[in-house]
Parts: structure tokens; sequence; C-alpha cells
């Protein structure tokens, strides 16, 4: 049974733990990726505030995985950002990613955003592949500083 439920504090380690085996499954655990952010450890801290939430996903009792959107600063209004998706390898092709995904974009939609922002990393094509079913599109360079100066793949939606 999955369950999509916000996020609390006793979720923080366990999440820090997958976000961290994802990057590093795809070379990702080096400078420039959320591997190095501060906040990664604290991620219910993170997301508490007008505009922000983090979710995570749960199956049979364990947490599997989870998203987040913020408000994202640039040249479009109304945009905030995709931040921090990811399952554990287990828990891939069940439906559980795009849940997650349509539960921050109604959140996001909402708000009142306009836009939802993310970026991505190349080798992580099932990730990409998802994300241009719900509509995203890639874009030829960032919309703004994330500070994940090694992404290289960025992409948008029309909420």
């Amino acid at each position: 049974m999955m369950k999509i439920r916000q996020i609390c504090t006793d979720d923080n380690s366990q999440l820090a733990k997958i976000i961290r085996d994802v990057l590093a499954e795809y070379g990702a655990n080096r400078p420039g990726f959320a591997w190095q952010d501060p906040e990664l450890d604290a991620l219910s801290q993170v997301y508490v505030g007008d505009g922000r939430r983090y979710w995570v996903a749960e199956l049979q009792g364990r947490v599997v995985g989870g998203v987040g959107i913020a408000p994202f600063d640039c040249h479009w209004p109304a945009t905030c950002e995709l931040q921090k998706m990811y399952l554990s390898r287990d828990c891939r092709g069940q439906g559980i990613g795009q849940t997650l995904l349509e539960t921050a974009l109604g959140y996001a939609r909402q708000q009142g955003y306009r836009h939802c922002y993310l970026e991505t990393f190349g080798p992580m094509l099932a990730a990409r592949g998802l994300y241009e079913a719900s509509g995203f599109e890639s874009l030829p360079a960032p919309w703004g500083d994330s500070g994940h100066t090694a992404c290289d793949c960025w992409m948008m939606k029309a909420l």
C-alpha cells in the first residue's frame, strides 16, 4: 500500500540517504549536485512556509522517496521549482514517481504558480521521461541560479 504525505522530522535521515544513494547511482555524488546541499539532512525544516512543501512516499510503511516544491526566483513571474525528487531504486516503475509529481504540481497550481521549473542530469533518463510525459519541455539554458551547477538538463511546465 502506497501513501503520500507531508514530510516530518523523523523522515529526514531516511530521505537524505535515499537522495545520496540515487545521486551516487548516477555519478552525481560530487560538487554541483544536491549531494552537497547543506539542507539535505533537515528537509522537514526547509519546506515550511508559504509556497513550499515536501512530500514523502511510503510503501508498506517504509519511506521510499519524495519531492518538493518551492518558490524559484527567475525571469518568469510566479515560478516554482520542483526540487529533490528521488525514489529508491527498488521502487521505480510502480507509479510512485508519477503520484509524487502529480501531488507537487497540484499544490503548485493551488498556490498560484504559473510555471514549474526543474533541473536534472542527463543520465537520469527515466526521470526525464517522466517529466516529458507530464508536459515538461526542455530549455536551452537554466532560468536562474539554483546552485546546482553540474545539472545539464533544464525543463519547465506551464501550469
